[in-house]
């Protein structure tokens, strides 16, 4: 039976990293499970606190597909609020609750491929909405490309916001780097396929081909 949009936090079935942008690897093992504790939670263990996120995660991308793009927001913040003192950790480099020393790389390679995921879903449900954020939309998508510069999605994403946000050189700048990542891709096939609104659309791919001639 497929998983409904809901709030019940439960085991996430083997699926449960896929988001909308894609399944990006698998959850962690069984033989992961620590016995760490996170700073400002009682007893919560590393492996137990990415167990949560990837939960809420899954239930993101069940709800972004039945199109609950307010719901899939909230999960997708539920998932990174469960990881924010393991982020915190890594982000300053410090033993943050005991936690900074502890995690494992297989755990920092998670973390940090859910957080990728839920940023970047975070985007792809805002860019959604009648009225879209574009400012909220750039914040997003500059945290994935703080760590991982060469994300299509997110560059895309980036071009996108800052060309509504008048930022046009930026907006240049990040649709060419898009571009270049996928030179197989038809770069409208892309736009087409990112966006649902159909003048949004023609606005994108007469700014993309006009200006990167």
């Amino acid at each position: 039976m497929e998983r409904q949009c809901s709030g019940a936090v439960g085991k996430p079935s083997a699926g449960s990293r896929t988001a909308p942008d894609g399944a990006r690897g698998a959850g962690p093992s069984s033989s992961s499970v620590g016995a760490l504790q996170r700073g400002g939670s009682q007893s919560a263990e590393p492996d137990e606190l990415i167990r949560r996120a990837l939960d809420f995660k899954s239930q993101g991308a069940q709800c972004y597909k039945e199109k609950k793009f307010r719901e899939a927001i909230g999960k997708y913040h539920r998932a990174l609020l469960e990881l924010k003192g393991l982020l915190l950790a890594q982000e300053e480099d410090d033993d943050v609750g005991g936690l900074g020393r502890s995690l494992t790389g297989e755990q920092s390679q998670l973390l940090e491929s859910i957080e990728i995921d839920c940023y970047n879903s975070l985007a792809a449900c805002l860019l959604q909405a009648e009225l879209v954020n574009y400012e909220r939309v750039k914040e997003y998508c500059l945290k994935v490309l703080k760590k991982e510069g060469e994300n299509f999605k997110a560059l895309y994403r980036s071009g996108v916001a800052f060309y509504h946000l008048g930022d046009y050189n930026k907006a240049l700048y990040y649709l060419k780097e898009a571009r270049s990542r996928q030179p197989t891709v038809s770069s409208r096939k892309c736009l087409v396929k990112m966006t649902t609104n159909e003048r949004r659309e023609l606005n994108y791919a007469q700014f993309f081909f006009l200006r990167s001639t």
